[in-house]
């Protein structure tokens, strides 16, 4: 036998296809359906006995049928579909399904042989039985999914135990068209029932003590063609409409009448569904109503009012659709959020995802019918083929939001009431784990809501890869880990981005494509690798260049190499901003170095100077940087100098290369001074601060002085920049070129000559005043003639040339020579204006007698009596604080010598615990010792004294150890202390240490 389908008994649904019941259908390969299009001509000539034809009147007519399968093709269905199999094909092969019911994801499935089978999603068969003798034309699970209740044609009802051997049959001796059981079923103890037929009575059975109680709930007005029950509700369908019971109140709330003009009942049957305990779904041939019930206002009571039902109903939705109804069943519809534009002083917000219940059903198209069918013509009299089935999303305002041909087996036999449609799992305001089960007498479809991997894999089949890397991007970052490949069934960020790449590669935009790159290759080194050398076979390296990683993964160096000859062939300022950006390591310097060298070679753009051509600087560039980065800075830094670059300081520093510049330093001074103008035309700080003149300085142990002179000496201003630096640093560096410093300061910087002839003494004088000579610097040469000697000459420059007095008087001041003041008197004997700034300027030098004197009787000095004034003033104030200063010094003598004289003649004190500064001993440890008591208040022993040891011991024991005798009076004490005092040499014997630093 060919295959049941997948492995899971699920076999696909082909939506515009055909499938028939035979076992030609079971070789139908699985996949999952496409979206809808109109019957094709094959299609049609697949049906078991009728054909389908299309005629176009035009080719216009063509064209508006073909833009409209574009647009379908392009419109993505909301619903997927599988054809269950499993065991179901075998049990339909000579059997057909007539009703079915779901419960715990388990279907119990109806034949018109009478048998129930219970299977689960995949078709599997998990139990069957036959409760009937003829065709089962209503089934219902309790909502344990224990119980299974039957109706049949047979005119038995029987409620069945699926786990237990509980079983009730109920023959009612009329055909049975509908049964449903009360709520909690399982779990009640009056086991109710209720079930109706042709027989046209609603009859309620319960279980008693007694047996089975039976209340008839309405009767008289017609079959009974459907009832379902829920909570307290009872609601069923008649010939005449809609009614709906309140088992608690035992009333009959309302009657809902059919359609006006509606086709008979018989053949288009009534659908009830409860959508909760208040709403009821009622689809009834081609009009579709929902009645919301509602507790009854409370009022005040009267007669009148006192026996309503409690509950009141309302119609809040009445459609019309263009097709007949044959299943009917609530259907959650997402509305995806809403931004919401922030008002004042309000944030934006976004509303949170919703749903809206839609309506799912069965759309069925009843067959044409022709007016002349009494013809004779077998064909007009044949019944006539029904169109194929639609699966239709229509909302609650009557508008179509989806619709799905359905591929159903020899769809053209089947009537309206053939199909069923029932509820798996989920909820009403959630389609989350709920799917829809369709049943016709040969095939058994599941339908599911399409989820988000659905919607990826109808966007690739459409080529519509961006959409579709975004969704799973999104999926994947959902997901609690990210799923692998396996469970994206081959539909990761990876996979689509390469279909993604090829797509892209294949059209020319690559710019596009090398976007993906990262995505698409990931941390996989090989396939970066295959990825850019398809850009490279492509001559396209240019685009996918700056999403290459360096690291993580890195490539082959082999790869960077090749980019990296591509810029140097094709743009050469991006190769410099490359090889900045790349880590060093990821490939072989010295091969890159070759290649750069050898094409700056073909440009022949060697020459030092900074006018080379455009491309050959950029290579200097890429080799600086290169050379650098290979830790060879000393074959960078010609370079760097060529190009003008300001880091060649810094670079200097960094890597001593301090001897690399020793016979370049003229270059490098150039340089620095190029920057320092182009600062000073920016108003930039520091603009006068030359760092080639502080680097050659600072290093003068790597770079001599001597090898910086010799370079320098071309450039005269530049020698003289770093011969002052030096001075700065310290002047003992210049001593050997003092001689070139005066003559560098003589014409760079005169004013400061002066302070270098005065702070230096090794330049030789000689040469120094010639130069100061050369260049008419006579307070210079004054200077010189001075430190020469030659003072007469000097003294002659300052009157004849400077003519300053002032100058003349503090030179001679200076030289403290007599000959020298004589001339300088001589010299202002025949000038007044020399004369009077003599006496207003002269000090204790000379006399001011001895300048009068040299006055001639008869020469007019303007302002002599103001100079004599000032001479006498100036006198008069010296004889002043001449005798102040007597007289204080006087004061003061006298002060300092009664203080003195206090301090010599006052007592002291000596204990028994006084020691000997000398000797550290007692000064009393023996009664016949003689101490010695000084007028600077020291006291110690006369015999640790210098020269105490030749002083006779006292006789008399009273005055022996304080230097005299009470008999002898003040006399005799006087004259012992002279005589102590002639003895002794050196005087006080501590003094005499402390003078000569010795610790006593």
């Amino acid at each position: 036998m060919a295959s049941q389908g997948t492995s899971n008994g699920l076999a696909p649904v082909i939506l515009n296809g055909h499938a028939d019941h035979d076992e030609k259908h079971e070789e139908v390969p699985p996949r999952l359906s496409s979206s809808p299009a109109p019957l094709t001509d094959d299609e049609a000539e697949e049906g078991v006995g009728e054909q389908s034809e299309s005629v176009a009147t035009d080719d216009e007519e063509e064209d508006e049928e073909d833009d409209e399968e574009e647009e379908d093709e392009d419109e993505e269905p909301s619903l997927k579909y599988e054809r269950i199999g499993g065991s179901l094909p075998d049990l339909l092969k000579k059997d057909s399904g007539s009703a079915i019911t779901v419960c715990n994801k388990h279907l119990a499935m109806a034949t018109h042989a009478g048998i129930i089978h219970i299977l689960d999603l995949t078709g599997k068969r998990i139990k069957s039985y036959k409760p009937h003798l003829a065709s089962v034309v209503d089934i219902s699970f309790d909502e344990t999914g224990d119980f299974v209740a039957t109706a049949s044609i047979d005119g038995q009802v029987v409620v069945h135990s699926l786990s237990t051997p509980e079983a009730y049959a109920f023959d009612m001796k009329r055909p049975m068209r509908t049964v449903a059981m009360e709520p909690n079923f399982a779990r009640r103890s009056t086991r109710a029932v209720v079930y109706g037929g042709l027989a046209g009575t609603l009859v309620l059975r319960e279980k008693g003590w007694l047996g089975h109680k039976e209340t008839t709930l309405h009767t008289g007005e017609g079959p009974i063609w459907q009832v379902r029950w829920r909570s307290r509700l009872i609601a069923w369908a008649n010939d005449q409409g809609v009614k709906i019971y309140d088992t608690v109140s035992q009333t009959r709330i309302t009657y809902i009448d059919r359609p006006p003009d509606s086709p008979r009942a018989d053949l288009f049957k009534c659908t009830l569904y409860w959508q909760d305990d208040s709403t009821l779904l009622i689809a009834w041939a081609d009009h579709i109503k929902v009645a919301r019930i509602r507790a009854r206002p409370r009022i005040n009571t009267t007669a009148a009012t006192a026996n309503l039902p409690p509950f009141v109903i309302e119609i809040t939705a009445a459609l019309q659709v263009d097709c007949m109804i044959s299943g009917v069943v609530p259907h959650p519809t997402p509305i995806p959020p809403v931004s919401i534009s922030p008002l004042d002083g309000f944030p934006s917000s976004t509303t949170a995802p919703q749903t809206l219940t839609s309506f799912l059903i069965i759309a069925y198209s009843p067959p044409e019918t022709f007016v002349d069918e009494m013809t004779e013509d077998r064909a007009r009299q044949a019944r006539k083929a029904a169109e194929r089935p639609e699966l239709r999303i229509i909302s609650r305002a009557g508008e179509e939001l989806a619709a799905d041909a359905l591929s159903i087996a020899d769809y053209q036999h089947w009537g309206c009431n053939d199909y069923s449609l029932a509820v798996v799992g989920g909820t009403d305001e959630s389609t989350e784990g709920r799917s829809y089960v369709i049943l016709s007498p040969k095939d058994l479809v599941i339908v599911k809501p399409r989820d988000k991997m659905d919607h990826v894999k109808w966007l690739v089949e459409r080529r519509r890869y961006e959409e579709a890397l975004e969704e799973v991007e999104k999926i994947e970052a959902e997901a609690v880990g990210g799923p692998g490949k396996e469970a994206l069934d081959g539909l990761s960020v990876l996979e689509i981005g390469k279909k993604y790449m090829e797509y892209l590669v294949n059209e020319g935009d690559f710019l596009k494509a090398a976007k993906l790159t990262p995505k698409v290759c990931a941390h996989d080194p090989k396939i970066w690798e295959g990825w850019i050398f398809v850009f490279a076979d492509k001559r396209q390296l240019q685009a996918i260049i700056p999403f290459v990683p360096t690291e993580h993964p890195r490539l082959d160096h082999v790869v960077y190499e090749m980019m990296l000859a591509h810029f140097l062939t094709h743009n050469r300022q991006m190769l410099l901003q490359t090889i900045k950006e790349w880590p060093w390591e990821i490939y072989d310097i010295p091969a890159v170095i070759v290649a750069i060298r050898a094409e700056l070679d073909k440009s022949a753009s060697t020459s030092t100077s900074i006018s080379s051509a455009p491309s050959a600087v950029v290579l200097m560039e890429c080799l600086a940087e290169l050379y650098t980065a290979n830790r060879q800075p000393g074959k960078a830094l010609p370079f760097y100098l060529r190009l003008r670059r300001p880091n060649v300081f810094d670079l200097i520093r960094e890597h001593n290369l301090f001897t690399d510049v020793q016979d370049q330093v003229l270059l490098l001074v150039e340089f620095d001074h190029e920057l320092m103008e182009k600062r000073k035309k920016e108003g930039l700080p520091n603009a006068d601060h030359s760092d080639a003149i502080k680097l050659l300085v600072d290093n003068i142990h790597s770079i001599p002085i001597a090898r910086v002179v010799q370079q320098l000496q071309k450039r005269p201003y530049y020698l003289f920049l770093y011969l002052d630096a030096l001075v700065e640093k310290d002047p003992q560096l210049v001593s050997g070129f003092a001689d070139l410093q005066v003559q560098m300061y003589a014409e760079f910087a005169t004013p400061r000559l002066i302070d270098f002839l005065r702070a230096s003494n090794y330049y030789n004088l000689e040469t120094a005043y010639n130069e100061c000579k050369g260049r008419d610097l006579v307070p210079e040469m004054v200077f010189l003639l001075g430190r020469m000697g030659n003072n007469k000459k000097a003294l002659t420059l300052i009157i004849e040339r400077l003519g300053d007095v002032h100058r003349a008087i503090d030179f001679a001041k200076e030289q403290s020579d007599d000959d020298l003041w004589e001339d300088l008197l001589m010299y202002s004997e025949t000038r007044p204006a020399f004369i009077r700034g003599l006496l207003e300027n002269i000090g204790v030098e000379i006399s001011p007698i001895r300048l009068i004197r040299r006055i001639k009787n008869g020469l007019e000095i303007p302002g002599l009596k103001e100079a004599l004034i000032k001479i006498l003033q100036d006198f008069h104030l010296q004889i002043s604080l001449l005798e102040g200063c007597q007289t204080i010094m006087d004061g003061d003598s006298l002060d300092l010598s009664r203080a003195l004289q206090r301090k010599q003649s006052s007592g002291f004190f000596l204990s028994a615990k006084t020691l000997c500064p000398i000797c550290s001993k007692s000064l009393q440890d023996t009664p016949q010792s003689l101490t010695l008591l000084f007028l600077c208040r020291h006291v110690v022993h006369a015999t640790c004294a210098y020269g105490g040891d030749k002083i006779p011991l006292l006789s008399d024991p009273i005055a022996r150890g304080f230097g005299g005798s009470s008999s002898r009076g003040i006399t005799g004490s006087i004259a012992f202390e002279s005589m102590i005092r002639g003895r002794l040499s050196q005087g006080c014997p501590v003094c005499h240490k402390s003078g000569e630093r010795v610790r006593v």
